[in-house]
């Protein structure tokens, strides 16, 4: 076991959530914030207990705690090589996460696609939106297929194949809607083309229904899709909206304008974890991207801080398998934690961000988990995160594959995490040709 990681706020201009002590070192490469910079903020911990808040959100709250070690196999063995983290640990950590968290996804059986629309002159001509049906059609004789929709916009500047970004979205569709009757910056597709980039997007219950029970699964992809996968372990909701972001790259890897070496992966909330499932189970994803995912997404489950894992087995029972449900109050007794979900993803590049008021998600239990995957990255040549230096605010924290901020205001995605997630992927993938 890795000894717990539950250091003081960063040396970085936080205050102690105490608020009885300051911090004030230096971190290299991290500038030093001006006064007004400081998270927590004094007024969001005094709103929280003057409301009375029921969840853990100081830290002195957080209980001493152990990570597993990610780099030690179940035979006690520990990692040293890429090879043997590639060939033993990583498939070990794998399964972990799908026997006691996610569950097993099955495979997609025959995929095809159907394009139902096609727009050349989207966005006053800046784009190309198609609507596309993809189909799933399990191997088994007999069985019906299972179908869902993704919209595509293309930015028409470019000259050869382009990044993209897909969205995984929990919203209305008024909250990406691909006909831009509707506008928001949860998916501010206009400045997504202008950056010379491409972008889909998928709702998340029209591949399985955000509700628990019977009725509700006969209408989602679990319901087609359940030979072999019954159980505890047997796949949930989360799972299956991972299963289709990976649909959706199946056919981006066959349009012809779009770079599949370079697809992210993206969403907020249960999109969030979603994103990071999908990353680790599919390595064709070159970046993850978790947005205020909290619980089950980037946060580590033993500091039981904001949402603890018995509260959001309550209140969504269907997001996680069955077996998840062992570990309410129990967090010790998992035998994995949210960093090695994020060291499944090395050495690709993954983004993890919080937004300051949003302590449910357990912003600092975020940013540790991504900081505690240094054991994994660190094999692949990637430079450390230090644990003591969660950056300030809106001072974005990139190290090599590894990318962190926090930003001012609640639980959303926001213009300003978006244009930060473009920012990371401009230093990953060099600039498109476009015509003049």
């Amino acid at each position: 076991m890795m000894k717990q990681m539950n250091p003081a706020p960063p040396r970085l201009a936080a205050l102690l959530i105490s608020l009885l002590t300051t911090a004030a070192c230096a971190v290299d490469e991290v500038p030093t914030p001006p006064a007004a910079n400081i998270w927590p903020d004094p007024k969001l911990i005094q709103e929280l207990e003057r409301k009375k808040s029921p969840f853990h959100f100081h830290e002195s709250d957080v209980p001493k705690y152990d990570l597993p070690d990610p780099l030690k196999c179940a035979d006690a063995a520990i990692v040293t090589t890429r090879e043997q983290w590639e060939s033993k640990r990583r498939p070990e950590t794998l399964e972990l996460f799908r026997r006691h968290v996610y569950g097993r996804s099955p495979a997609p059986g025959k995929v095809t696609f159907d394009i139902l629309e096609t727009d050349a002159k989207a966005i006053d001509g800046q784009a190309t939106r198609k609507r596309i049906k993809i189909t799933c059609t399990p191997e088994k004789q007999g069985v019906d297929s299972f179908s869902f929709e993704v919209n595509l916009l293309t930015p028409n500047r470019a000259a050869t194949r382009v990044p993209a970004f897909i969205l995984i979205n929990n919203r209305p569709i008024a909250s990406a809607d691909p006909t831009r009757a509707q506008k928001n910056d949860f998916w501010p597709v206009e400045q997504i083309i202008a950056r010379g980039y491409a972008t889909a997007v998928f709702r998340t219950g029209d591949v399985d229904p955000d509700a628990a029970g019977d009725a509700a699964r006969a209408n989602g992809v679990r319901a087609a899709f359940h030979a072999g996968v019954e159980g505890e372990d047997a796949w949930a909701t989360l799972a299956a909206w991972a299963w289709g972001a990976s649909r959706v790259l199946d056919y981006l890897q066959t349009d012809p304008a779009i770079d599949a070496a370079k697809v992210a992966v993206i969403g907020h909330s249960r999109g969030g974890k979603t994103a990071l499932w999908a990353a680790a189970q599919d390595t064709r994803f070159a970046l993850a991207i978790s947005n205020c995912s909290g619980r089950g997404g980037a946060s580590l489950a033993r500091r039981r801080m904001g949402e603890t894992v018995k509260v959001i087995n309550k209140a969504f029972p269907y997001w996680f398998c069955d077996n998840f449900k062992k570990y309410d109050d129990k967090e010790d007794d998992l035998p994995v934690d949210q960093h090695q979900l994020i060291s499944l993803i090395a050495p690709r590049a993954v983004y993890v961000a919080s937004a300051e008021a949003d302590f449910w998600a357990d912003q600092r239990g975020e940013f540790l988990a991504l900081a505690n995957a240094n054991p994994v990255f660190t094999l692949y040549g990637q430079p450390a995160i230090k644990l003591d230096e969660m950056p300030p605010l809106e001072t974005p924290l990139i190290r090599g594959t590894r990318a962190y901020h926090i930003r001012r205001g609640v639980h959303n995605l926001t213009l300003y995490d978006w244009q930060r997630y473009m920012d990371y992927a401009d230093t990953l993938w060099p600039k498109p040709a476009t015509h003049q």
